[in-house]
């Protein structure tokens, strides 16, 4: 018996943006038809380290997928030069259980969250959306405007880091996809003013208030992502329509956490999860003046499915490495 070994440079020759929206979208709309299977992920946390080491597995019975991903989140890795997040991906056979590939996750993870922002977008946001705001100039705020960038006629995108000269190395490296007018600043207030607006920091304390959130924004907030960690004032939950991707997951460890830890906003508060959106079970955005929100804490769903996708096209192009597993 043979496992397929795709390294991190494979699955990102192998993997671009259109493949992952495709993907995720499609798991989404399985979680919607409840034909998945996803225990909430299993946390361990490293505190004197800043860091976490997460377990999630699941089964898409529509795709006939199924693996389980193991990923941490650490703070000071680019410190030491290292990923924030880093990954693993094993997939396996749903007939047999025998392990069928082992991917880098790293970049996959990255992507899978990206697209999960974009499909949000896509039913969420105003159609005619062309004002960007993203708050945290990383990676991930990287792939939420590579994957934006895929759907919306982008004509402007405002960019707030405590660190100003990231935020021009961001605006540096999105030309290459999205040449449009760029704004950078160290003040979140500033790319409030948005059409989309992107949050994708660690912050474990509200960062973007209320009063700066205008009629008709959607919102993807992405940072949150473990327990105690909040990006959006929860006034601003309260005043949108609150879509997550998850509610179990989202309750422990997404935006909404805090919030309803203490008693700010309520289960009752959450109007869908994404999948019945995408699904057709609950309409999106209704009109141009709804505010939204999409709570993305990422799912196994999408990284099975996405996974999936890489490992059927390394098949077919021949690429990876056998190794011997039986």
């Amino acid at each position: 018996m043979e496992l397929l070994w795709l390294s991190e440079n494979e699955v990102q020759s192998l993997l671009d943006m259109d493949d992952a929206i495709y993907a995720v979208e499609g798991a989404f709309l399985e979680q919607g038809l409840k034909t998945v299977q996803m225990p909430p992920k299993s946390y361990l946390y490293y505190k004197n380290y800043d860091g976490d080491l997460r377990t999630m597995p699941a089964y898409l019975e529509g795709m006939d997928a199924t693996g389980v991903k193991i990923v941490n989140v650490h703070a000071n890795n680019p410190d030491k030069g290292l990923p924030t997040v880093m990954a693993v991906m094993v997939l396996n056979s749903p007939q047999t259980g025998a392990p069928l590939a082992l991917l880098g996750g790293t970049y996959l993870t990255g992507m899978r969250t990206g697209a999960a922002g974009v499909v949000a977008a896509k039913y969420l946001a105003r159609k005619d959306s062309k004002v960007v705001g993203i708050v945290g100039a990383g990676a991930q705020g990287r792939t939420q405007l590579l994957g934006l960038s895929r759907h919306f006629s982008i004509e402007m995108v405002k960019v707030a880091d405590l660190d100003l000269d990231r935020c021009r190395n961001f605006e540096e490296e999105c030309r290459a996809f999205l040449d449009c007018n760029y704004l950078c600043t160290t003040e979140a207030k500033d790319v409030c003013d948005c059409d989309i607006l992107v949050t994708a920091t660690t912050s474990r304390s509200p960062l973007v208030k209320n009063d700066w959130i205008s009629e008709g924004t959607h919102i993807n907030a992405i940072g949150a992502d473990a327990e105690g960690k909040q990006e959006l004032e929860s006034d601003i939950l309260l005043r949108a329509k609150l879509v997550v991707d998850d509610i179990t997951q989202a309750s422990h460890s997404g935006e909404v956490n805090v919030s309803l830890t203490k008693g700010e906003i309520n289960l009752e508060d959450i109007y869908a999860q994404i999948g019945e959106i995408v699904a057709g079970k609950k309409p999106g955005r209704e009109n141009d003046h709804e505010v939204t929100v999409f709570d993305s804490t990422g799912l196994a769903i999408q990284d099975v499915s996405t996974a999936q996708k890489v490992y059927c096209k390394a098949v077919e192009k021949g690429k990876g490495t056998k190794l011997c597993f039986l």
